[in-house]
């Protein structure tokens, strides 16, 4: 056997109990992420860790305590100072007095906690983001997009059954019901770790139903929840979150929180909202422009139409008119020319008239002189044979009589000889 000496183990750890207690007897400032959170009788209980920024992996860890006496004033100030419940997975600043307890093991009691501190971590992962998103040239992708002309479908992301997606429902609904445009919803978890994960499967899902249900792509894509404190939406600043809305071909409209919380997803939206209520007040307004500009659109249709119409009856007006004078002139002009005609006409039936009656005197003169007795009475005589007037001595027949006519009378001869004349 060792002549060491020889303690219990009550009476080592009690010595180490006072090398603590004497060596980090100051309260010092001591950076953390609480990794996980417990109130119990009015005592916070707290596991602290530290990883290294690469891997994430867990380097040191330990357990911290807020006493009940000092943990309503000292987490009050903090949440009101920062507007941030304390909570797990939260980066803070704490001075603590180190604290070894032979029964218990080591841990830390926190006297302060720096909400500045918290609030700064949180911004600065948040510009990260941002300046990576700018880099990548993804952080105006969705706001580009053009927006909407009709609002059709809609795809609604949103935690089940909270009170935010009450408040959008109560419109939506009615807007449904007169069937101005058909939301479809899709629940997905918004606060914790999970959350980004969470509502990306949840979108993939839904754009994939979608797929199989719809032939057109939605005509937008809503993401909402209510307000919450600052680190239950600050799970919302994701990059890997932030860069898939990012490539969305369909714009994206969030209300998430009240006015004065903002996160990652309102700086790459299409449009951003201060809560899901004025969501679909956008939603309702874009339809209410949409339609007014459609009647101002048929208001202007319309008043061209009837101004081209007027201006097409005026043209009419002038062309009938012109028509109408250069119908008369023709007619004028044909009026002339048919009175010349007509005169013309006249002048020439006249002179034809006169031509003709002395043609027709001459005639009854010639008809006159070539009369049978005037003829017959000149020495002239008729010869026939058989009632027929002989014109030549071939048509005679030598063994038939002849009857001649003379201009006082008739005889018959008997022929007894006919002689042609010598050519």
């Amino acid at each position: 056997m060792t002549d060491d000496p020889q303690l219990s183990l009550k009476e080592y750890l009690a010595t180490v109990q006072e090398v603590v207690k004497h060596t980090f007897d100051t309260p010092v400032w001591v950076k953390a992420e609480i990794r996980n959170l417990s109130i119990k009788a009015g005592h916070y209980y707290l596991e602290l860790a530290e990883k290294e920024a690469d891997s994430n992996q867990v380097i040191a860890s330990c357990r911290a305590t807020i006493w009940k006496f000092s943990a309503q004033k000292m987490v009050s100030q903090f949440e009101r100072e920062s507007g941030i419940e304390l909570s797990r997975d939260l980066k803070v600043l704490i001075k603590v007095k180190a604290n070894f307890d032979p029964q218990y093991g080591f841990s830390l009691n926190i006297v302060e906690i720096d909400s500045g501190y918290t609030l700064g971590d949180i911004a600065r992962r948040y510009q990260q983001i941002v300046e990576r998103l700018t880099a990548e040239g993804l952080i105006q992708r969705n706001k580009n997009l053009p927006s909407p002309f009709d609002l059709n479908r809609i795809l609604v992301i949103s935690p089940e059954n909270a009170a935010g997606l009450g408040d959008f429902r109560k419109d939506a609904d009615a807007l449904q019901r007169a069937q101005v445009c058909e939301f479809i919803y899709h629940s997905a978890t918004f606060q914790g770790n999970t959350a980004p994960q969470n509502i990306m499967q949840s979108l993939a899902q839904a754009l994939k139903q979608w797929v199989q249900t719809y032939e057109a792509a939605p005509d937008l894509i809503v993401i909402i929840r209510g307000g919450g404190a600052v680190n239950d939406l600050a799970y919302l600043n994701d990059y890997d979150l932030a860069a898939l809305l990012c490539k969305r071909s369909v714009p994206i409209w969030v209300g998430i929180g009240h006015e004065k919380d903002r996160t990652i997803l309102d700086e790459i939206a299409h449009r951003s909202f201060d809560t899901p209520s004025k969501v679909i007040a956008g939603i309702r307004n874009h339809i209410v422009e949409l339609t007014q500009e459609v009647a101002n659109c048929l208001q202007r249709i319309q008043r061209l139409s009837q101004q081209q119409i007027q201006a097409y009856q005026n043209q009419n007006d002038h062309f009938f008119k012109l028509i109408q004078t250069l119908a008369n002139n023709q007619i004028f002009d044909a009026l002339q020319r048919l009175q010349q005609i007509k005169s013309n006409t006249a002048s020439l039936a006249q002179q034809h008239t006169q031509l003709m009656n002395q043609q027709l005197d001459a005639l009854m003169r010639e008809t006159l002189l070539q009369n049978p007795q005037h003829v017959l009475s000149k020495g002239y005589a008729i010869v026939r044979q058989q009632d027929h007037v002989m014109s030549s001595i071939t048509q005679i027949d030598n063994q038939q009589p002849v009857q001649i006519e003379l201009h006082d009378g008739l005889f018959s001869a008997q022929l007894i000889q006919v002689l042609p004349h010598e050519s």
